[in-house]
């Protein structure tokens, strides 16, 4: 059965594949790695990436943690263990061009090692996600965008796509602007092995979803680096940061698990933008680009 050296491996060569991959597509900036290591048990390797040709600010992080959760984490659990153990990559990425989505992804895998006791169930899971946030909604680039991560549920279970879809409408939501972050993508947690998956499928699962990131990616930035921009849809850009930065600081789980697990902090908060604006009461003009992309941030649009 697979085990946690063997996810963390694999996770740091998928980190290092996709930084190679966004350093050949942007063209000019170089990642800069910090290694760290977390008191209380565990470290990890951020990439950052900065001021590039499409690429103005993002984040690819690998950490494999362990040591003693905090009550308030444990209660959110509902698990009575106090160690754990957690590996994962985390992704952003803010382009300069309005026109080129922010994009996120999760990958994640935990366990309480002092459960694996034979004759008991271990206390383990994996977890995830991948979410894009346009600044414009263009139809057929979120088609493409669920229509891939449909093809890659498929060939792992017939249903991961439509409940992982519902999931991450529900997660990636706004409440108090009743609005979604994006276009959503899919989301899950606690996905554990059963009678029709085994551990190994949904590890397969889990790094074929990381290895979507750069062919998803790639395809969006090319499609729309080259178009033209003004300085009022620069703005918009920055104002649709703003939610985005919202939903990081109001409801994002991951960085709730991070703060309160002593994580690194600017590791934890390379997620935010480097620019973004508050404009207060801002509507869109009737019929605008502007207008019609808050009409498509809602749940339950059916882009597969």
């Amino acid at each position: 059965m697979i085990n946690r050296e063997q996810i963390s491996a694999d996770y740091q060569q998928i980190q290092d594949e996709i930084c190679a991959a966004l350093e050949h597509l942007d063209g000019q900036a170089k990642f800069e790695e910090e290694k760290w290591e977390r008191e209380g048990g565990g470290g990890g390797r951020t990439r950052i990436i900065q001021n590039g040709n499409i690429l103005e600010k993002g984040g690819v992080n690998f950490s494999a943690v362990h040591g003693n959760l905090p009550a308030s984490i444990k209660k959110s659990l509902q698990i009575e263990q106090d160690d754990f153990f957690a590996t994962g990559i985390s992704i952003v990425i803010h382009p300069n061009h309005p026109l080129v989505p922010i994009i996120h992804m999760n990958i994640r895998y935990f366990e309480m090692p002092s459960s694996f006791v034979e004759g008991r169930q271990p206390v383990r899971w994996f977890g995830g996600g991948i979410d894009l946030t346009p600044h414009y909604v263009i139809d057929d680039d979120a088609r493409f965008f669920h229509q891939y991560l449909k093809s890659v549920c498929d060939a792992y279970y017939h249903d991961f796509y439509h409940r992982f879809k519902l999931w991450a409408d529900d997660y990636f939501y706004i409440k108090h602007r009743n609005e979604t972050r994006g276009i959503g993508g899919i989301f899950y947690d606690r996905l554990t092995a059963n009678d029709e998956l085994s551990w190994d499928n949904i590890f397969e699962f889990s790094k074929a979803l990381g290895r979507s990131f750069i062919p998803i990616y790639t395809e969006l930035v090319n499609r729309n680096r080259i178009k033209e921009f003004t300085n009022d849809q620069q703005q918009w850009q920055y104002q649709r940061r703003s939610r985005y930065t919202e939903f990081n600081l109001v409801y994002d789980a991951g960085t709730k698990f991070g703060l309160e697990t002593n994580g690194r902090i600017e590791s934890i908060l390379m997620s935010l933008p480097p620019t973004a604006k508050w404009i207060y009461n801002y509507q869109p003009q009737p019929g605008s680009e502007e207008e019609k992309t808050l009409s498509l941030l809602k749940k339950g649009i059916n882009w597969a």
